[in-house]
């Protein structure tokens, strides 16, 4: 059985700069993954890959199938998006822009049917943005615009999501919120998610598997204790950590030694 997303060999640079160097990764139907790593790791690099934004060097295969092989609408019917950043330029609304990731799933130029709408709602209700739906997206607030963005993956109906720091700009409440609703989709869904991340404590707290790049490659792939330990956490980010396992879930929460 082939995987969902797998890379093999990968290498990508910017110019002289080599950002991925020979990164294989297979990524199971309804996995749950964390990519991990300090800032220049390669994590944004490697989901723009996996998304097919970016080609590099090396085999990227989508259920099996080479990445290059499926059109732009077959992929956006399969996975969904999550930037770090998202630009909006135009007076768009927060449900249209929702709406938008329904393009896939109808003709060109036509309207949205009450299936669209169905979606769109009912991602806007799981993000608490049902009532952003009117407001002008360049006028939110960023943890706003955020939540936007991740209803608008999730309106798409992907068998895929990958997110690029999805956590950024949200408080407390909203960070939680939205890692849970993705525990809760994974499980009855079975929807496949990638998340890069800079937390270490939220990511052992809701992904079985994390995967830890330094300069480029995998350091560590597993599970988060045997991932993140202090060891590990002094080698890629070169600072001192204590990591405890707290009952009852005995994942390893990380504080920052004074």
């Amino acid at each position: 059985m082939s995987a969902a997303l797998e890379v093999e060999d990968l290498l990508f640079a910017y110019g002289p700069r080599r950002v991925l160097d020979r990164v294989s990764l297979a990524i199971q139907k309804g996995e749950m993954i964390g990519v991990l790593g300090p800032n220049g790791s390669g994590k944004t690099t490697l989901l723009k890959i996996l998304s097919g934004v970016l080609a590099a060097r090396g085999a990227v295969r989508l259920a099996g199938r080479p990445i290059e092989a499926y059109s732009r609408n077959e992929l956006s019917r399969i996975i969904a998006v999550v930037p770090q950043e998202s630009e909006i330029h135009f007076p768009f609304t927060a449900a249209e822009i929702v709406l938008m990731a329904r393009a896939s799933h109808h003709e060109r130029l036509a309207l949205e049917g009450a299936a669209d709408l169905d979606a769109a709602r009912r991602s806007m209700a799981a993000t608490d943005t049902e009532s952003l739906a009117d407001r002008w997206v360049h006028e939110l607030s960023g943890g706003e615009k955020q939540r936007v963005m991740i209803a608008r993956a999730l309106a798409q109906e992907a068998e895929i999501l990958l997110m690029d720091e999805p956590a950024a700009f949200l408080d407390l409440k909203h960070q939680l919120g939205v890692f849970d609703l993705m525990r809760r989709l994974n499980r009855e869904r079975k929807l496949t998610v990638v998340a890069a991340l800079h937390d270490l404590n939220l990511a052992a707290l809701f992904f079985p598997r994390l995967v830890l790049l330094e300069n480029g490659r995998i350091h560590r792939d597993g599970a988060p204790e045997e991932v993140l330990t202090e060891d590990t956490i002094r080698q890629v980010y070169g600072v001192e950590v204590r990591v405890e396992r707290p009952e009852p879930q005995r994942r390893p929460h990380i504080f920052i030694r004074p």
